[in-house]
């Protein structure tokens, strides 16, 4: 079986191409790369005759997208540009399959962010709830969701929505709140100022190992139902705070926590956690790593990058 994965080279992507071969899958890797030595093929979502070149050469029998601009304030920062990557650059894509004739079955990774903020007693989040994206990143999701599904029922391209809370791990970039926790204090612990800088610690997320994350990526592949959308999450919120507290725990330094204003989010949502019931009822997956063992191999990594002076892939 051959598996095409877009943004291949990225935080989620390693890990899916991982386990996707551990599983037996040859693995085509596309995505965006400065001399291309870590893809198979250079993929430019805005270029549609690259997007066919891929699809053409690929050759997929799944296909897991997961190519988009992901970060939040970046997506903010330019709309534009995120629309035409994650919405358009989503539609070249199932376009290049029409033209090609090829129908693999195709999972889009889209976002617990399309459901944006609810009243506490709406948790937790099902797939039957309906979408009100707060920001650009999440409304481009949104419509690559419609895009997915449409494609799915006009053109037969058998098509899933994985819709993913908050995920943590080895190789997230620092951009993200966890990672950067780690880092900072992996350099406190190597003898840097005591001081963590922090954003807001009160908001409550949904949290999986990125690994039980590309788990589930596989077994929506293989034995979902197409045409439909999937939870990928937890179950459960914990705080920025407790996720915080329990690294510096792992870290076992004492440091000053500061809020610094450039890390706050203007339209962050307060909570936020779904109900995996539908995936597995689906699939039968569920989450093999405990919080604390994420936490502690994502500590283990910012040591690991903090020594050698390596920075993390883009998500």
């Amino acid at each position: 079986m051959r598996a095409l994965v877009t943004g291949g080279n990225g935080f989620v992507g390693k890990h899916l191409g991982e386990a996707l071969r551990a599983r037996g899958y040859t693995v085509i890797c596309a995505g965006r790369s400065a001399d291309g030595s870590d893809v198979d093929f250079p993929l430019d979502l805005l270029d549609f005759d690259n997007v066919r070149g891929v699809v053409e050469a690929a050759r997929a029998d799944v296909v897991l997208h997961l190519a988009a601009q992901a970060f939040v304030p970046a997506a903010t920062r330019d709309p534009l540009e995120t629309y035409q990557t994650n919405i358009l650059g989503t539609a070249r894509l199932y376009e290049a399959l029409r033209q090609s004739g090829q129908k693999p079955r195709l999972l889009f990774v889209s976002s617990a962010e399309v459901y944006g903020a609810r009243e506490p007693s709406a948790y937790p989040l099902r797939e039957s709830a309906a979408v009100r994206p707060m920001t650009p990143y999440a409304a481009s999701k949104a419509a690559g969701e419609a895009i997915a599904l449409a494609s799915e029922r006009t053109y037969a391209i058998p098509s899933i929505v994985a819709r993913a809370f908050n995920h943590i791990g080895p190789g997230q970039d620092e951009r993200y709140a966890i990672p950067s926790f780690a880092l900072q204090l992996a350099a406190i612990a190597a003898g840097a100022p005591a001081v963590l800088r922090v954003g807001n610690l009160q908001a409550e997320r949904d949290f999986l190992d990125v690994r039980d994350v590309v788990q589930a990526y596989i077994d929506l592949i293989e034995r979902a139902q197409a045409g439909e959308t999937y939870n990928v999450c937890s179950g459960r919120a914990v705080s920025l705070q407790e996720m915080l507290r329990r690294l510096i725990a792992i870290a076992h330094v004492a440091v000053e926590v500061r809020d610094d204003p450039e890390r706050l989010r203007p339209s962050d949502t307060p909570l936020s956690y779904g109900d995996a019931t539908k995936l597995q009822s689906a699939t039968g997956w569920k989450p093999m790593r405990t919080l604390d063992e994420s936490l502690r191999d994502v500590y283990a990594d910012a040591r690991e990058r903090l020594l050698a002076g390596v920075q993390a892939p883009a998500s």
